[in-house]
């Protein structure tokens, strides 16, 4: 479905709907890559990007806000800073709730566009090669890579400091579900020199409490263009933004390099939930006569 968006972005398929999109954190990306795809399928948004602006502040609970915007939208999408907070505002919402981050849970809309940007680049989504580097405690981005991937038989490779490393419960999650995994402390040529895909993560100031851990670790992995030169020629860099300090810029114009692209595809795939959400078929996006050139 993201590939027949990319074919043909704008069209009439939701005119007369209404998308929510509540943001109670940050969110630059995601917030205007959903907006824009409402846009594009000729839906309206309505939302918010500063919870400070809310009822919120006045005391009304996560329940209430969200019953109250069911009230007005066809399907809302949510980015929390609270764990577990899309999932129970599905459980209240009689509308569906697209999950647009929650915490250092999990961000199920960035996966499917990291899927999306893995098959476009490597023709398969079978047997890869795939290392994780940086903050793989906190980062959501990779916790739902993990879950996604296990489907197609990876080889995961996690890359991180001590005070970062992939939690155990996600060990053994791929060990439950048959995930191949080898962690490595070393960042250099050797180290990633069989990856297909390089996934980068930016270390997250806001999930520390202690900023002095967080200055002791920010700039631990750096992928510098120096460390290109044994890659494989198919191998594709990727990082779901925003990039602080972690790939150097003079690798931005690399052939390698696809987050840029990457984010673009988030647009394709989040017009392909958006619909799915709301019961829209492939067969349906296919045969829309709505398309606008």
């Amino acid at each position: 479905m993201a590939g027949e968006f990319e074919r043909h972005p704008n069209s009439r398929l939701l005119e007369g709907k209404v998308v929510a999109t509540l943001f109670f954190e940050p969110s630059t990306r995601t917030r205007l890559s959903f907006e824009t795809a409402a846009n594009r399928l000729g839906a309206r948004v309505i939302g918010f990007a500063d919870p400070k602006v809310t009822s919120g502040t006045k005391g009304e609970t996560l329940k209430d806000t969200i019953i109250m915007v069911s009230n007005y939208a066809d399907v809302i999408v949510m980015r929390h800073y609270l764990e577990g907070a899309a999932r129970y505002a599905s459980e209240v919402s009689p509308v569906p709730v697209i999950n647009a981050g929650d915490g250092a849970n999990q961000h199920p809309s960035q996966t499917m566009l990291d899927l999306y940007s893995i098959y476009k680049t490597q023709g398969t989504l079978d047997n890869l090669q795939i290392y994780l580097v940086g903050d793989l405690k906190y980062g959501r981005t990779v916790h739902s890579l993990l879950t996604a991937m296990r489907h197609f038989s990876p080889t995961f490779h996690f890359i991180a400091p001590d005070e970062l490393a992939m939690p155990e419960y996600w060990k053994q999650y791929c060990l439950d579900h048959d995930i191949s995994y080898v962690e490595h402390k070393d960042f250099n040529e050797d180290t990633i020199r069989d990856a297909d895909i390089l996934y980068m993560t930016r270390v997250q100031k806001e999930r520390f409490t202690d900023l002095m851990e967080y200055e002791r670790v920010k700039d631990r992995y750096l992928l510098k263009r120096s460390m290109l030169q044994k890659v494989k020629d198919n191998m594709k860099i990727l990082h779901p933004l925003p990039r602080v300090n972690e790939i150097e810029y003079s690798i931005d114009d690399d052939p390698h390099a696809y987050y840029f692209e990457q984010a673009r595809n988030g647009l394709y795939a989040r017009q392909a939930l958006i619909c799915d959400a709301l019961g829209i078929t492939l067969e349906e996006v296919i045969n829309c006569k709505s398309f606008i050139l």
